[in-house]
Parts: C-alpha cells; structure tokens; sequence
C-alpha cells in the first residue's frame, strides 16, 4: 500500500492585542525549532511599526529576525494597498511549505483571527470582482447605515465584522449583494495538525495594558510615524482605513478632533477590537487557553 504523505504540524498562538502573544510564540519557536509566521492585518505593511506593537526585529540576508528567530510575513507590503485574507492566504501557505521543507515547525501568530482560520481551514473565498458603481454608492452612507444594511442580508457576517469599518463593510455588502445569499460560514476541517494556544488576561488588567501601550506608543512617537506615512505618499483616507489608533491618529492630524479625543477614540477602538477577538476565539474549542 502507498504510504501516506506525513500531516504537517502547526502551532498557532492567538488571543486578544496586547495579552502577549509575540512573546509567547518567540519561546515556542526556540524551544520547539520554529520560525513564525505573522497574521496581523497591520504588521504585514512597511512602516507601521509602533502602532501595530510590531516586534522590534532586523532584517537580515533579507529574512526578519527578533531575538533570532525568523519571522515570515512582517513589513512585506506597501500600505498604500490593502492586502486581502486571499492574498495572506497564500502568502501563509508559501511560508508554511518553505518553514517545513528547512525542517522547522512553522508558528502561525497573531490577531486578525479571519486570516488566521482562513489558513487552517483553507477557507474557500468568493470570487467577486470589486464593482466600482457599487462602490461608489455604498461610499455615500455612513459606517452604521451600510452595517445596518449587512445585519439585514447577513446576521452572522454582521456578527463578527468590525462594524465600524467602512471598506471591510463595503467589501462583505458587495459580496452578499452579488451572490444573493450570505456568505459562507467556514468549515471547522484542517489538512493541518495543529496545536492551538490561546493567550488572554482578565478584562481589567487587558484593557490597563491597552492604555499604558497606547501611552507608550505616544511617547514612541506614534504621531510622528503617522506624519511620515502620509508624507510617503499613503492617503489620509487609506491611514484611517488602518482603523483603530492610526485612524484616530489621522484625524487629529487633520485637525478633525482632539488630541485628548484622540486618545479616548484610540482606547475604545482598541478595547473593542479585543472584546471581538475573544468572541471569535470563543467558538474555538480546541485552543488551549494559558
């Protein structure tokens, strides 16, 4: 009989921002031989560094380094685009076969929990082309009215999208209003064998270690990073389509709110995004949560 072709194994570190999870997969990864693939929709552009809490790394013979080990999939991409979860999809698994063939365990780390199942579960994407006069009539309404729209064609997408942000609205609108039906929910099937570790703390310590972060990443110089971006030519509009603190961030640039609004708008956005990563997480029940 034919023999089998060998499973490959993953870990996968996931959890809420700021619970810790970069730290946690560099030991993983030193203590199991591995490399680490990155899955945060943020990190994967050039220069959003402070704001994403990316690591501290060094490019080296053109891989990333962060206390020797190799990271995949960190300042690969040019902000001034999006990257899709189709593109990090197979991004991910390029990354995966060349981890494995160097005979190392690939570590799959982060928070965009989409891009994450998306990988595992080899999630099938419909393909539907954008279409400009859609478009360009969902970009009239605001944020609540085209999330208000999708809850009606599509309560379980609703449920899990960043209600609060327009392009990945306009994107899920565009999708369902193609196909007519809701889109598909992902199949809970893996071709991996993977190890699950999920990574959190109470609420209250959690949303502490948000504010101090975000007061860090002030001093870091957060603004200044902001400033730069813009300067590179990446558009106001596409700085706060980043959401959370470089939407924020860029408003008050643009003289939009405050700087103390800003600070307020940035911790609540960041709060909430961690309150809707652990609902996502939730559903998971093999993760073993530390």
């Amino acid at each position: 009989m034919p023999q089998r072709k060998p499973v490959q194994k993953l870990i996968v570190v996931v959890g809420p921002t700021a619970a810790g999870k970069s730290e946690l997969a560099v030991k993983m990864a030193k203590k199991h031989n591995g490399e680490i693939i990155s899955a945060d929709s943020r990190q994967i552009y050039r220069g959003l560094d402070i704001g994403t809490g990316k690591v501290p790394g060094r490019w080296r013979r053109g891989s990333y380094y962060y206390k020797g080990i190799r990271h995949h999939l960190i300042d690969v991409a040019d902000p001034k685009r999006q990257v899709s979860a189709v593109q990090f999809q197979r991004l991910a698994g390029k990354a995966i076969r060349e981890i494995a063939a160097r005979g190392k365990l690939p570590i799959i780390c982060g928070g965009t929990a989409h891009w994450v199942d998306a990988v595992i579960f080899g999630q099938k994407f419909p393909q539907v082309k954008p279409d400009a006069k859609l478009r360009k009539e969902l970009g009239k309404k605001s944020a609540k009215q085209l999330f208000a729209r999708l809850k009606k064609l599509d309560p379980r997408r609703a449920a899990e999208i960043d209600q609060k942000n327009p392009r990945r609205l306009v994107r899920a609108l565009e999708i369902v209003l193609a196909t007519g039906k809701a889109i598909p929910e992902l199949e809970q099937q893996t071709k991996f064998d993977v190890t699950w570790i999920g990574i959190t703390k109470p609420q209250p310590i959690l949303y502490k270690k948000i504010d101090a972060r975000l007061r860090q990443w002030l001093k870091q110089g957060l603004l200044r990073e902001v400033k730069k971006l813009h300067k590179r030519g990446v558009s106001w509009k596409r700085l706060e389509e980043l959401g959370m603190d470089y939407k924020y961030a860029a408003l008050h640039l643009e003289g939009e709110i405050t700087y103390n609004e800003m600070v307020e708008k940035s911790s609540f956005s960041i709060k909430h995004y961690a309150k809707r990563q652990m609902t996502w997480w939730k559903r998971n029940k093999d993760i073993r949560w530390v």
